[in-house]
């Protein structure tokens, strides 16, 4: 009896314990940790839903869509009512495969989360937002997924909006694209990140890039209620988008659509032609009017996702990477085009404006004749007939008397190095600052740059000095690569004679893009201020209220008095009439519209030249300055002027409509009406 009464007691204790540590346990679930646990509870209990903002616009100076949105019947998944079917929901996209005509296994990865590991494509957004797997579908593929709803549950067909190009390939680089956002970028970008949704599609190029915070607009939300299977209960709050803001540009797309035109029959001109730009800035305030790149592509190739091998081809060498914009990455040589400079240098070295300059045939630079064009002699003449007929040798001498001056090979410790410095002040040799990403800077070859370059490289140099190109079957390149090697292994870190005389002429290692040249001849043709191109001219929010405009920077001066600058200009205007350019221009109604300009030839080792052609009209007053550039051209009177001149005549309608009426660019933004409709330019 003892002994029962013994267990009992230890049981009792036992059982008292049990129940002393529950009701710890319970003070400390209700008590201590209570408010956790019912915000745990409540955030269980509700679901975020994104609902995305209405993109801005991207509108020409009058006002008329470069990029829009259109309605489109977008077919959509929700992948978390899938995932509770047995089969995870493969018969459904089985039978979705059949109707959209894409393998299952595409629609498998589009739906899948994005995470560690996970590669693309993936869905970025929330598990309870529907997947959109379609944007291009057809009113008989949406009937076949509403009509049949029984055998598609989770599948929707709806009307939404998506980006569409109305100029279709016309500015593509310019204009960008958009993507879903990735972990890296959101990192990157610190104002993305603060106000990104999920679900968001960014900017990743061009003007969508730039200003994307401004077109995105502000996303909004729905909290949903969900029982613990995630069965939806009700909305608890709801939270409108903000549209974004409308982005007006400077871009004239008629003019857009001329420079297109112009270029890609240029191209065509020139069967060897593999890359060309066009660029027309306002000469009256330095903003872009067009801004063109050839080879081309669709931008509607990124909507909805973009393939891997869509991808590969836009930049690949084949296809001659039409994804990279000429106009602003391009970096070539610009030939005679840059002889405004080489007067420029001249006339800050004291040299008289005024002067008379012998043009022979040949000129001997450091022990080495330089030729003329053919090495014809023009005889004697001024720096005015020197523009218009693009005599070199003149430009050769001037540039070696400086080389010279400043200690040739053995260099003065503060070499003047008059014409690397000019060059600078108009511009070149760093990016423009034009409100798109990844410009280029081109480069001015000096005696610092040498001594850089040489550091970087003669180690690669020296042991192609000793061993050659044995690889290379082409015996007669390799023996020149090899000496070529040889020389600058020994002395590379050194500006040669023959680098200074090239630089003169636009030739050597000088590399310029279209628009560094464009805005060069902008600041010549206007009033001297070297300004930074913008394209955006101002955001508009929906209703038409203008919410700020951008201007265009000044950024420097040209080394030149006005005097001197009128001189130049004035000597370019005879060019297309009476010099290099008056065979592309014969028969043009110079007495309507008068061009000026300069041609530019420049020789790339291995290829056709580079053509150029750098020009302004009306020459009294400009109001355009117009740049063509076709890579492997030929010469730039023969492919590149004849463009320019095609150029003038659709702007100015010779023989045809004309782009533009009257040839002149608007100055004020479009007016629009209370609900964001363009009332009038």
């Amino acid at each position: 009896m003892t002994r029962i009464r013994a267990r009992l007691l230890v049981l009792h204790v036992l059982v008292l314990a049990l129940l002393a540590v529950l009701a710890v346990r319970l003070w400390q679930v209700q008590v201590v940790h209570g408010q956790e646990f019912v915000t745990r509870a409540t955030e269980t209990r509700t679901r975020v839903v994104i609902s995305p903002a209405v993109r801005g616009q991207i509108l020409d100076s009058s006002g008329r869509p470069l990029v829009r949105n259109k309605t489109a019947l977008v077919v959509s998944v929700d992948r978390t009512r899938l995932s509770r079917m047995q089969d995870g929901g493969l018969a459904v996209l089985r039978k979705l495969s059949a109707v959209l005509g894409r393998p299952v296994k595409d629609l498998q990865q589009r739906i899948r989360p994005c995470g560690p590991g996970v590669g693309k494509p993936c869905w970025t957004g929330s598990p309870y937002q529907a997947v959109p797997l379609d944007e291009k579908v057809d009113t008989r593929e949406a009937l076949q997924i509403l009509e049949r709803q029984e055998e598609f549950p989770g599948v929707t067909a709806e009307v939404n909006s998506v980006r569409q190009y109305p100029g279709g390939r016309a500015g593509a680089q310019m204009l960008g694209y958009l993507q879903p956002v990735t972990q890296a970028e959101l990192e990157k970008r610190e104002g993305l990140k603060a106000s990104f949704s999920g679900v968001d599609l960014a900017g990743r190029d061009g003007l969508e890039y730039v200003y994307d915070d401004a077109l995105r607009g502000k996303a909004g939300l729905r909290r949903v209620q969900v029982d613990r299977m995630g069965k939806p209960l009700g909305v608890v709050e709801q939270v409108t988008p903000v549209a974004g803001d409308h982005l007006v540009t400077s871009i004239d797309s008629r003019v857009q659509a001329v420079v297109e035109k112009a270029l890609a029959k240029a191209m065509k001109s020139a069967p060897a032609a593999d890359g060309g730009a066009g660029v027309v800035l306002d000469a009256r305030t330095g903003r872009v009017v067009a801004l063109a790149s050839a080879p081309g592509y669709d931008p509607e190739i990124w909507a909805g996702g973009i393939s891997a091998r869509g991808y590969q081809w836009l930049m690949s060498e084949k296809s001659g990477k039409p994804l990279v914009s000429r106009a602003i990455n391009g970096q070539f040589a610009p030939g005679s085009t840059f002889k405004v400079t080489s007067v420029s240098a001249m006339l800050r070295a004291g040299y008289p404006l005024n002067g008379t300059y012998s043009c022979p045939g040949s000129y001997m630079v450091g022990g080495r004749a330089f030729n003329n064009f053919r090495g014809i002699g023009l005889g004697s003449m001024n720096l005015h007939t020197a523009l218009v007929k693009s005599c070199d040798t003149i430009f050769y001498r001037a540039a070696y008397e400086q080389y010279l001056k400043d200690g040739g090979r053995t260099p003065k410790k503060k070499p003047k190095e008059v014409f690397a410095n000019v060059a600078r002040q108009f511009g070149f040799g760093a990016p423009t600052g034009i409100d798109l990403p990844g410009e280029s800077g081109g480069r001015i070859p000096d005696r610092a740059w040498k001594k850089e370059l040489w550091d970087q490289t003669s180690a690669v140099t020296c042991t192609r000095a000793r061993k050659g190109y044995p690889e290379l079957k082409d015996r007669a390149r390799a023996a020149f690569l090899k000496q070529l090697a040889v020389e600058n292994c020994a002395e590379g870190f050194l500006l040669r004679p023959g680098d200074a005389a090239n630089f003169s002429i636009g030739q050597g290692d000088v590399l310029v893009t279209p628009l560094q040249l464009a805005r060069a001849y902008q600041a010549l043709v206007s009033d001297g201020k070297v300004r930074s191109p913008r394209i955006g001219w101002a955001q508009v929010r929906p209703d038409g209220k203008v919410v700020k405009t951008i201007p265009v920077p000044v950024v420097g001066k040209l080394p030149l008095s006005e005097k001197e600058r009128l001189y130049i200009k004035n000597a370019l205007s005879q060019v297309a009439a009476d010099g290099t350019a008056a065979g592309a221009f014969a028969g043009f109604p110079m007495d309507q519209v008068r061009v000026g300009g300069k041609t530019g030839t420049a020789e790339v080792w291995g290829k056709k030249d580079t053509s150029w052609f750098a020009s302004f009209a009306p020459t009294k007053k400009p109001q355009y300055v117009v740049v063509v550039m076709v890579s492997q051209g030929g010469m730039g009177g023969s492919t590149a002027a004849p463009a320019v001149r095609e150029i003038y005549e659709g702007i100015y309608g010779i023989k045809r409509r004309p782009a533009v009426p009257g040839g002149r660019l608007t100055t004020r933004l479009p007016r629009f009406a209370p609900d964001g409709t363009v009332a009038g330019g």
